[in-house]
């Protein structure tokens, strides 16, 4: 049963949530923002269940019935908004689920909630017509806004909102919650620690990934290899990686924290902050081969990667132009 306790490293929102609670001043509209993985829709739902609960103390009480209800997403009162088209929310979706339902009292609590997961593809009119239920809505009603990328929320529906934003979760906080919680040996939790960069939920998944050794595999023989395998072998390697359901970008996270190792041994000789301890001998090695302005220009290849990518650059040339880098200076 998720209860406040288990949000990590948001203690700021977790002080927020039980003040509005305890002093009875919650907000009509709340923005989350975070990015991907960062613990918008678990916050979300914790939230909703504290205001839910029929025996909250500080915290939801997790065994009454409106508890349970919430936690199966079944509450009549919390009302998790759908969409059909993957990279928009209509305004005839905000205006059937939210705009058309909030004048209905709620059915079994003293609050009625809206969760809208991804808000920031709302359209420019499903923006506007929220914005109306923002500003008309019953007291009883809490509208959430999950998303990613606040800019893309008009102005005016951020002004009519609490904003919560998500911190990056401090690296030993999650280090404890990994080894401790999720039981993950020190080597892997500080590999995911360093690939997440403060994302609890990208530190999750990838320590408890299956594909994990699969992936580190794949990115040691990219470094270890860059001067004797063709353009081709590697793209081929990272291809491969589809079998394991292991994006490009996570690879690409990965081998960004194996050069940065190589940046730090080659500035300092010390080892205590490299990430890939395991791998002291291949670091030396690429360290030794390559300058600083080549490591240099390595990462900024891979931000540049990763950036074509997100702009529909084909897989093929955006790889072959990152290789060519690793190929010159790795």
């Amino acid at each position: 049963m998720p209860k406040l306790k288990d949000i990590i490293g948001q203690d700021l929102i977790k002080k927020q949530i039980t003040e509005s609670i305890e002093r009875d001043r919650v907000s009509g509209g709340y923005i989350l923002t975070g990015e991907k993985g960062a613990g918008k829709e678990f916050i979300a739902s914790v939230f909703a269940q504290m205001l839910v609960c029929d025996d909250f103390h500080g915290d939801a009480c997790g065994e009454c019935h409106s508890c349970k209800q919430a936690e199966a997403h079944t509450h009549p009162d919390i009302k998790y908004v759908i969409h059909e088209k993957p990279n928009s929310i209509s305004v005839n979706e905000v205006r059937e689920q939210i705009c058309d339902d909030i004048s209905l009292k709620p059915y079994q609590s003293s609050r009625k909630i809206y969760i809208v997961s991804e808000a920031d593809k709302l359209t420019a009119q499903a923006q506007n017509a929220l914005l109306k239920s923002l500003e008309e809505a019953p007291d009883y009603v809490v509208i959430m806004l999950l998303a990613s990328n606040i800019t893309m929320m008009l102005p005016t529906v951020r002004s009519r909102c609490i904003t919560w934003e998500l911190k990056p979760v401090p690296e030993k906080v999650l280090k404890d919650y990994l080894m401790k919680e999720l039981e993950v040996p020190d080597y892997r939790a500080d590999v995911a620690i360093a690939f997440a960069q403060g994302n609890l939920g990208k530190a999750r998944d990838m320590a408890a990934s299956d594909d994990f050794s699969a992936m580190q595999a794949a990115a040691q023989s990219v470094v270890k290899n860059a001067r004797e395998d063709s353009i081709a072998d590697m793209i081929a390697l990272v291809r491969s990686l589809a079998e394991y359901k292991v994006d490009a970008g996570e690879f690409l996270d990965m081998i960004t924290v194996w050069y940065r190792d190589v940046l730090i041994f080659k500035a300092t000789g010390e080892t205590d902050s490299l990430v890939y301890k395991d791998d002291l001998s291949i670091i030396r090695k690429v360290a030794r081969r390559s300058s600083y302005e080549g490591i240099e220009e390595v990462l900024g290849a891979i931000t540049k990667a990763k950036e074509r990518l997100r702009a529909n650059v084909t897989f093929e040339v955006a790889m072959e132009l990152l290789f060519a880098v690793i190929q010159e200076n790795g």
